[in-house]
């Protein structure tokens, strides 16, 4: 499908101009979803209509626009430009930074997806033998005598549709995050996409904070990996550390899983967890030689399930698997992405929007923090189809692992 938007103004329901337009699309096939519309309320004031327009091929977008013209209709079906970069790590001047959404750009008259869509990248384009391709483009993965799109020309964003968003039932409230919505329900609706991904072949990522560990919930999150719910891991040292540290000393940060008091000298058994992973080389090593016997990561090891742990400048150790360079980190994750239909992002702020940012706006999201400002932030800074649960994670997993139940076929 080719799509496309197209604005009317003036005089359109006098003038007959709007049902002309409509008139003729639907005589080309093309279909139509109106997504503004402003009624002059005087004579003086324009009237005004925002349409989005889906067709089979480029040629029946472009005879039906070239029709449309004569009645007032504008739009933009130019060719991108191209632009060659002159040094590695940096972008042209001028260059078109990406969105999460499905987007594709018009060159030499092909309509080409852009692949691995994520936001705040470069689109990078390359010709083949079997026509042109293109991709996002970090900045820091930029080569010196690549072709990078510049300007805003030719490029053409296909947005989620309202009716695509499956959490749309329960929007009810008027704010898009609420404490007051019916979390066993949506809960249920999350594990409804979990399966539908599964069915369709698709990856889910599950993204976790160490209050997953801190509430007990690890066995919920091993017991969810271990049935094949979850297809990819995606943490902090701080997460791995305190699972490690509940299976070999039966305490996280020192307080007792079991008694929920600390204990004397609690305060250092992730040090003295870490430590011991360390001498092991890694944690599958120490899950080898019987270091590790349970728990999320042991559970990971044993299913071969991956997962990237990504650190940051307050971690202890760290762990040996964690991956210290944020950049090295970033294109780590990048690489699980692909596939990716589900993602949950459970109980931590700074890696559910570092991972938000690389995600295509296309996964469906749910974000689950006993704090609101944790899914106001992610929506803020661009996951706008990411859906709120403002619970705390030992209901969220326990909810989820019973409407789930049995591992998927």
């Amino acid at each position: 499908m080719v799509t496309e938007r197209l604005t009317l103004s003036g005089d359109l329901l006098d003038a007959n101009s709007l049902s002309k337009v409509l008139d003729l699309l639907n005589h080309h096939g093309v279909s139509f979803q109106t997504r503004r519309f402003r009624i002059g309320e005087f004579s003086s004031q324009p009237s005004f209509v925002d349409l989005y327009l889906s067709a089979p091929d480029l040629a029946t977008m472009r005879r039906a626009l070239a029709d449309c013209r004569s009645h007032g209709a504008t739009f933009d079906i130019s060719e991108v430009e191209l632009a060659t970069a002159d040094m590695d790590g940096v972008l042209p001047e001028g260059f078109y930074s990406t969105t999460n959404f499905t987007t594709h750009i018009l060159v030499e008259d092909a309509l080409v997806e852009v692949e691995h869509i994520e936001m705040d990248c470069g689109i990078r384009a390359w010709k083949e033998d079997s026509g042109w391709r293109a991709e996002t483009c970090p900045m820091h993965k930029v080569k010196k005598g690549d072709r990078l799109v510049v300007g805003f020309g030719g490029v053409k964003i296909t947005p989620l549709e309202d009716e695509q968003r499956d959490d749309q039932e329960f929007r009810f409230m008027s704010s898009d995050v609420s404490s007051e919505r019916p979390k066993k329900r949506m809960i249920a609706h999350a594990a409804d996409a979990i399966r539908r991904a599964k069915q369709e072949g698709k990856k889910v990522l599950l993204v976790g904070g160490p209050a997953i560990i801190h509430s007990g919930s690890a066995p919920l999150l091993a017991q969810l990996i271990a049935e094949g719910w979850v297809d990819v891991l995606f943490a902090g040292n701080a997460l791995a550390t305190h699972d490690i540290e509940a299976n070999m000393l039966g305490t996280s940060l020192g307080v007792d899983l079991s008694t929920g008091s600390s204990g004397p000298h609690g305060h250092t058994h992730h040090l003295r967890a870490i430590n011991r992973v360390r001498r092991a080389g890694s944690i599958a090593k120490a899950v080898a030689s019987g270091l590790i016997t349970g728990g999320v990561m042991y559970t990971c090891v044993k299913q071969q399930v991956p997962f990237v742990l990504c650190g940051s400048i307050r971690d202890d150790g760290p762990l040996p698997d964690v991956i210290t360079d944020n950049v090295r980190a970033q294109d780590t994750m990048r690489e699980h992405i692909g596939g990716v239909g589900v993602c949950l992002m459970v109980a931590t702020t700074l890696h559910s929007v570092a991972v938000g940012n690389i995600l295509p706006a296309s996964a469906k999201t749910y974000c689950v923090d006993s704090d609101s400002d944790t899914v106001i932030k992610l929506t803020d800074r661009g996951t706008h189809q990411a859906v709120g649960l403002v619970t705390d994670c030992e209901f969220f997993l326990t909810e989820l692992a019973g409407n789930l139940g049995s591992a998927p076929v």
